[in-house]
C-alpha cells in the first residue's frame, strides 16, 4: 500500500474514532449547533452507523441535507443522571410538569409545520383538559407559563422549533406575547430513542397509572435479542406481545417474532449490555456486571471485543480488579466533568469524598449533614445559597447526587458508600481564597478552584 493510501486510511480511522466519541457526548447532533463536528460524522456515518450497531446495537440516523444526526441510545436500565435542564441560570433539571408539558406540546406539534404560540398554547390546554389523568394546563399563571417556555427553548435547542418571528421568552411575562414557529415534525419524530413505541403496547388507556412502570420496560425491550432477559430479568418482547405462542405482532417478520433466544442472541445481549453501559458512562464496576455479564467481558473473545471497541473510539482503556474505565484524552466525549468547579455542589462532591472513602461501611445522612456544616463553616464566603438552617443537608444532598451521577457512590443500607472509582480522587488543598470561578465573579468563587488532582470522567 502507497504511503498516500497509508495516511488517508489513518485519516479515515482518526476521523471515525472522532465521530464516535462527537456523538457519545451530542446524541442528538445539529450541523447549525457544532458544524466541524456534523461534518465529520456526515463524511464518515457509514462507518459511524455499522460500529454503533456492532458495539451497542444502537441506531445512527444522518440526515445530511436536513443537517442532524441522531444516535438512539438505548439503555439496559433506567438512569435519571441526565435530566432535561431548563435553559435558565442554575440548569435546573426538568421536574414532572415540565415533561409532561414537552410529551404534550411535541404531540401537537406532529401536525403543525406552522404555529404560534398562543395557537400551541391553546392545544396545549384543550389536549390536558381532556385527559383526566393530566393536571390541565393554565396559561394564566406565570409558574406554568414559563414551564412552557422552559419546553419550547428545548425544542428550540434540539432542532425541532425554530422561532421566525418573536422571542420565546416573552410569553412569560404575557400570555398575549406573539411568536411564530416554523416546525421540523421529522426531526421531532427522530426524539424518542426507545426502539417500541407507547402506541404499540396494548394496554388499555384506563390501566396504564398502575402498569406504568410495565410499560416502561416494554419501550425498552428489543426484538433482536429474542427472549434474553434484560438487567431486571424481564424476558424479550412487548406488553401484549406473544412471547410463548398466541397471537404475534402482524407487522413482524418470522426473525422479530420474540421467542427462546439462540446463543447468538444471547451472545449478541451480553455484548450490547456490557459495551453500552461502558461508552455511556466511562467507569463500569464488576459489582455491577451478571455472572453471565463478567464471564463474558472476561472471556478471551469478550476482552478482544472490548479492547478492539475501545481503541477504535479512541478511548484509553484501564482495566481494574474492581473493573474498567474509560479514559478520553481530549475530552470529545465527555458531557459532564468531575472534578469541576462550575457549580457549588460539584467542589462539595469532590471534598465529601475524602470522608466517604476514609468510612468503608459509608455515611449516615446525618454524618453527611455535619460533613457539610463542616465545609461551610471551613469556608464562611462560600457556598452563599447554603447558609441556612437546613442548608449543610442540602448541600451534602446535592454533592451526593453529584458523585452517584458520576458512578462514584452508591446507597446501601441507608448509607451513602464509596465506590472503588472514588479512590482514585483526592483534595491536595483548599483554601477560603481561591481563584476566581470560569463563570462567575471572585465572592462566589469554590475553595478549591484549580486545587484538585485525579481524571475527568
Amino acid at each position: 500500500m502507497s504511503s498516500f493510501a497509508n495516511q488517508q486510511a489513518a485519516a479515515e480511522r482518526e476521523e471515525v474514532s472522532r465521530g464516535i466519541r462527537i456523538l457519545l457526548a451530542k446524541p442528538l447532533l445539529t450541523e447549525a449547533a457544532d458544524p466541524a463536528g456534523f461534518g465529520v460524522v456526515r463524511r464518515r456515518r457509514v462507518p459511524l452507523a455499522k460500529w454503533f450497531d456492532y458495539t451497542c446495537g444502537w441506531n445512527l440516523v444522518v440526515e445530511p441535507r436536513r443537517g442532524y444526526a441522531r444516535l438512539a441510545k438505548v439503555r439496559a436500565d433506567a438512569d435519571d443522571s441526565r435530566p432535561a435542564r431548563r435553559p435558565r441560570a442554575g440548569r435546573a433539571p426538568f421536574d414532572r410538569r415540565r415533561y409532561v408539558l414537552l410529551c404534550v406540546a411535541a404531540a401537537e406539534l406532529l401536525t403543525m409545520p406552522m404555529t404560534t404560540i398562543g395557537l400551541l398554547a391553546d392545544r396545549v390546554v384543550r389536549a390536558t383538559v381532556a385527559d383526566h389523568a393530566l393536571p390541565a394546563f393554565d396559561p394564566v399563571r406565570r409558574s406554568e407559563r414559563m414551564a412552557f417556555v422552559d419546553v419550547l427553548r428545548l425544542l428550540e435547542s434540539y432542532g425541532a422549533l425554530r422561532a421566525v418571528d418573536g422571542a420565546t421568552d416573552t410569553y412569560v411575562e404575557s400570555a398575549e406575547a406573539k411568536v411564530l414557529y416554523g416546525v421540523d415534525t421529522t426531526m421531532l419524530l427522530r426524539l424518542p430513542a426507545a426502539p417500541v413505541g407507547a402506541s404499540r403496547l396494548a394496554v388499555p388507556p384506563d390501566e396504564v397509572p398502575e402498569r406504568f412502570e410495565e410499560l416502561l420496560s416494554g419501550i425498552v425491550r428489543e426484538r433482536r435479542y429474542g427472549s434474553a432477559p434484560d438487567r431486571h430479568g424481564h424476558a424479550g418482547g412487548t406488553p401484549g406481545e406473544a412471547v410463548d405462542g398466541g397471537a404475534a405482532d402482524p407487522d413482524a417478520t418470522d426473525e422479530e417474532v420474540p421467542g427462546a433466544a439462540t446463543a447468538p442472541q444471547r451472545n449478541l445481549w451480553l455484548r450490547h449490555s456490557v459495551l453500552r453501559r461502558l461508552f455511556d458512562d466511562p467507569v463500569l464496576h464488576r459489582a455491577d456486571l451478571t455472572d453471565e455479564e463478567l464471564a463474558y467481558v472476561t472471556s478471551l473473545t469478550g476482552r478482544q471485543i472490548l479492547r478492539r471497541s475501545v481503541e477504535q473510539a479512541g478511548f484509553v482503556l484501564e482495566e481494574r480488579a474492581e473493573g474498567f474505565l474509560l479514559v478520553d484524552t481530549d475530552a470529545t466525549a465527555t458531557d459532564a466533568r468531575f472534578p469541576d468547579d462550575a457549580s457549588t455542589a460539584r467542589v462539595a462532591a469532590l471534598l465529601l469524598l475524602e470522608p466517604l472513602c476514609a468510612e468503608p461501611v459509608g455515611l449516615l445522612p446525618e454524618q453527611l449533614g455535619e460533613a457539610g456544616a463542616d465545609l461551610l463553616r471551613r469556608f464562611p464566603r462560600w457556598a452563599k445559597a447554603y447558609h441556612s438552617d437546613d442548608g449543610a443537608l442540602r448541600l451534602a444532598a446535592d454533592a451526593v447526587r453529584v458523585l452517584q451521577d458520576n458512578g462514584l457512590v452508591q446507597r446501601s443500607g441507608g448509607r451513602v458508600v464509596a465506590r472503588p472509582a472514588a479512590h482514585r480522587y483526592r483534595v491536595k488543598s483548599a483554601t477560603a481564597d481561591a481563584p476566581p470561578a470560569a463563570h462567575g465573579p471572585r465572592t462566589s468563587a469554590p475553595p478549591t478552584a484549580g486545587l484538585y488532582e485525579g481524571d475527568e470522567q
